[in-house]
């Protein structure tokens, strides 16, 4: 790999690590690659679709003339691995809040949340979080929320492809979702826990892939300093 490579265009496949924003991957990304191949100020490279701090997974990232394709792969299908936790929430839908609003979920029956799972296959309406990067007059929903201010969420439609790999181990439900873009798992894991009426919030979240693209072909080794892009 070469800085004309680069500059031409490339598409490296992350595995982003838990508590990192992909706004701080991407920077990392960037500075190894700047350091390495002497590039310039001006070198482009974004990534294609966020994920949250408290999420893990494909992260894509492209650079040089390859940032034209962000928007055609921030429009693929997504699928992640979901851990949801029901019978509790929390004000942010993930572990990012403390658990509130505990609930008694003893009556629940696994053939129950499996019913419940199906109802959320197909199109949905869906709000965002409110601890979100949605821009509310020109300010993130995030920022607004943190500050402790009232945030009116819109609703959406959005598609659930599917969920599979159902397993239950109360409190606990794990499953694979494949959805559509602009899709909120930490809203669904909410609606989830509201159709239920003992709620729950999201545990633990990983993407696995973005279109055609797969965690399986990403590395987290752009962690390490001593890290040199000629082993990708």
């Amino acid at each position: 790999m070469t800085a004309e490579d680069l500059q031409s265009g490339h598409i490296f496949l992350l595995d982003k690590p838990l508590d990192w924003t992909s706004f701080q991957a991407v920077n990392k990304m960037k500075y190894k690659l700047k350091r390495e191949f002497n590039l310039p100020k001006k070198f482009k490279i974004g990534h294609a679709g966020t994920l949250d701090p408290r999420a893990t997974g494909l992260l894509i990232v492209c650079c040089g003339k390859f940032t034209k394709k962000i928007p055609e792969i921030q429009d693929a299908r997504k699928e992640y691995w979901t851990e949801i936790k029901i019978g509790v929430q929390t004000e942010s839908y993930d572990t990012e809040k403390p658990e509130i609003l505990h609930q008694d979920f003893s009556h629940i029956t696994e053939e129950q949340i499996k019913t419940v799972l199906e109802k959320f296959i197909g199109e949905i309406e869906q709000k965002p979080p409110v601890f979100s990067a949605i821009k509310i007059d020109g300010q993130r929903a995030y920022n607004l929320a943190r500050a402790g201010e009232e945030v009116e969420m819109k609703s959406r439609k959005t598609t659930i492809l599917y969920i599979k790999d159902i397993k239950i181990d109360l409190p606990l439900v794990s499953f694979t979702v494949g959805c559509s873009k602009g899709t909120y798992i930490r809203s669904l894991a909410h609606d989830i826990g509201q159709e239920l009426r003992v709620g729950a919030y999201l545990t633990q979240l990983r993407r696995t892939k973005i279109g055609d693209y797969t965690i399986e072909n990403a590395t987290s080794d752009f962690l390490d300093n001593d890290f040199r892009f000629d082993n990708l």
